[in-house]
Formats: structure tokens, sequence, C-alpha cells
């Protein structure tokens, strides 16, 4: 008996040893590191390049890395990313030669967009998108846009409002489950231009869409996205502004707790105008695309018609409410406008200057209900027909507050 205790006893104590060495190593050991494949590549710019690549960045880059404040992808706090990841904050992605990528070569980048690894090696664990299934000439497209003149890539010398510090798990997926995806060894081409369900496919995949609308981030396929658990069968816990839980939405044809029971166009406004059928809100983290053609999204929709139904109903999103709320501000959570400017004005989308572009509010009235009349291209959605009349006035008037409050908190 005794000599069963001191046998288990040993076992116990090689176990807590290797663990403690295991831990060490993780936490010591990150972030990996990896040799770099120099790639010799030389991306020409063209004005279609450009445009092409402002849309893919838009749908895929500028959410992570759109500062409010200075208006450029010069990072920011990414709140919405899962808490057991750490606090995570996105890089300066100007053309800026020190702050940002203006020094990288188009081969540095190119890698880095394929792979995960950096030009110094690192890996960049799994909250940064990696294209390895992108199209060459798509791929090219988003450099060309990186090199533009485009203000929103212009350089800034600033570095992101915080620092990256990675959680205990971030660093043991980056060891043991996510690793470098290889760089591909032969060119990859675009779908062909008459198969729906192929270009639906390859905008899924490339838009990053499973991985959001699949059952979790730490178990996600990116090298083989349908081998990733729940394909598109959504139920995966994100994060809203105000720190709510959010479960991404079931994307299947599931008649009930999917998308079965809607229409192509009723997808192509969802995702283009940020509206269910029912006419309610589609709230952040998911953010309308109207980058994407009618055609696109509609390719979207045949493809995830195509895909195994999974039975999976999700819990709907509560909306914050307080005894103490009056009517503007029972408005503005009614109508989800918390989701994207937050509860105090300084979300994703910063208030403070409502009231030096919109000085009436008639202009400001104009600019909720029509946005793109003004803004061609914002992914504010086009409020007209949903907002109801008499909600107007007591909701811009609580927008106005918001604004003037948020003024004063944070300086410009």
């Amino acid at each position: 008996m005794k000599t069963a205790v001191k046998l288990i006893g040993g076992i116990v104590i090689l176990l807590v040893i290797a663990g403690a060495a295991l831990a060490t190593f993780v936490h010591l050991g990150h972030p990996p590191t990896y040799e770099t494949l120099a790639l010799e590549l030389a991306i020409e710019s063209t004005p279609e390049r450009v445009a092409r690549g402002k849309v893919l960045a838009s749908a895929i880059c500028l959410g992570c890395h759109m500062d409010p404040v200075t208006q450029k992808v010069t990072g920011k706090h990414m709140s919405d990313t899962p808490p057991e990841f750490g606090a995570i904050y996105s890089k300066n992605i100007t053309r800026h030669p020190e702050k940002g990528i203006g020094s990288w070569t188009d081969g540095e980048l190119a890698y880095l967009l394929r792979t995960g690894v950096g030009r110094d090696g690192v890996y960049v664990p799994p909250y940064m998108v990696k294209l390895p299934h992108m199209s060459d000439e798509d791929l090219a497209s988003i450099l060309a846009f990186l090199r533009s003149d485009d203000p929103l890539v212009a350089p800034e010398a600033v570095d992101p409002p915080g620092v990256t510090r990675p959680s205990f798990l971030t660093k043991l997926l980056t060891r043991l489950v996510f690793a470098p995806i290889p760089y591909p060894d032969a060119p990859v081409v675009d779908p062909p231009p008459d198969d729906e369900v192929a270009l639906g496919r390859y905008l899924v995949v490339n838009l990053d869409c499973f991985s959001c609308h699949s059952e979790d981030f730490k178990t996600t396929n990116v090298e083989h996205p349908e081998e990733t658990p729940g394909y598109l069968g959504g139920g995966n816990p994100l994060l809203g502004l105000s720190g709510e839980t959010v479960f991404s939405a079931n994307l299947t044809p599931h008649e009930t707790t999917g998308i079965g029971s809607w229409s192509r166009d009723e997808f192509v406004r969802a995702v283009r105008e940020g509206f269910r059928p029912d006419n309610t809100p589609i709230l952040y983290p998911m953010a309308p695309m109207p980058e994407l053609s009618e055609a696109e999204v509609g390719a979207m929709y045949t493809y995830l018609r195509s895909v195994p139904v999974i039975a999976r109903a999700v819990p709907k999103r509560e909306r914050p409410t307080r005894a103490e709320q009056d009517e503007g501000e029972r408005h503005y959570y009614y109508y989800g406008c918390y989701s994207c400017h937050g509860d105090d004005g300084l979300g994703i989308a910063d208030l403070r200057r409502a009231a030096s572009k919109f000085p009436s509010d008639a202009e400001l009235r104009r600019w909720v209900e029509d946005p793109s009349t003004i803004r061609p291209g914002t992914k504010m959605p086009t409020w007209r027909g949903v907002i109801r009349e008499e909600h107007y006035a007591p909701l811009i008037a609580h927008v106005r507050r918001l604004g003037e409050q948020a003024a004063l908190a944070k300086p410009e």
C-alpha cells in the first residue's frame, strides 16, 4: 500500500514539474519565431487594383485597424476580442516608414498576409486574419491599396493606443494549436466568374466570415476552413462594445435557426445594408459591407445554401437598459446605436464631431436617414423607413448630448 502511495505521489510530482516546465516554456518562448521566405515580389499599382484593394481592405482590415480618432489605419484597442485572448491592440498599417509598414517590401507583406509570419520571423497569433486562399490578383490589389495615396493609409507617426498583452491561453495556442500556414507553392487564381458557388465560397473564406460564424475562434482551421468545428453554424461568443456577449449567427440553410427561410434579396440587404428581413438592425461586431456588390453578396448566399445544415439556435442579443433612461436614450439602445457608438459616444464611430459636422438637427437627421448621400461607401446604415418619425427628435437630442459629453471626457 505504501509503495502504491509513493508511486502515485511520484507521478503527481512529475506531472506538476512537467506542467510547470511547459508553462515556463510557453511564457518565456512567446512569441514563437520562424524562418521566413525572402519573396522577390514587386506589385504594379493600377487604379483598378487600388479600387479593388480598398474594397477588400474595407471588408477585412479596416474593422480591426481603423482608429476612429485618427480616421486612419493606425491601430486601436480590439475591445471585441474575447477576453481569454488577453488585451489586444492592432498595428499601425499606414505608409509611415517607422511606425507603420512604409518600409516593408511587397514580398514581406505578402508573406505576412499569407502565413502570419512577419519579416522579423515573429508569428502573429490567431487574432490576425490570414489569407492563404486569396488569389494572387486580389492579394496584389490589397498591397496596391496599402501603397496608395488614399487618406486612410497616409503616413501617420503614431503608435497604437496600448500594448498588446497576450494571455497564457493565446501563448499556448500559438505553441500547440496554431502555426504558420505554408506559403502557396503554386499560383492562386480567382474563382471562375460564372460559378456562383465557387465565388461565394471564395468570399466567405477570404472575408473571414467562417471564422466568426463557426463554433469558436480557438478551433478555427484557417488552412482547411470546412474542417472548422461547427462550420458556419454560428454560436461563437463575441463581445460587443459594452462588454456584453454576442453570439454569432447561424449562416447555414436551416429553416428556423439559420438563413434557410431568407430570400436572396433579404440576405443581400442584410449584408450590404445591415438589416434583417424583419427590419431589425444587425448590430456590431457585424458591420454592413456596402463595398461588396450585389452580385458578390448574392454569390455568398448561393454558396451558403449549399453548406451542410446545422440546427443551432443562437441566443438572442439582450440590449442594455437602465431604469433612468430618458426617451432619447431608450431609442438609442432600441435601434442599436450603442453597438457602434458605445454607451458614451466613443465607440468605433466617434460622436465628438457630430456638432461641428451637423450644426442643425435637420442636417444630423439627413445624415442618419441616408448617410451614403453624404459620404459614399460609409458603413453607417440607411435608417430611412426604419426609425419611426416621432423617435427622431429625442434620438437626435440624445446623440448631441453624448457628443458633447464625449468631447469633454476625451480630448481630440
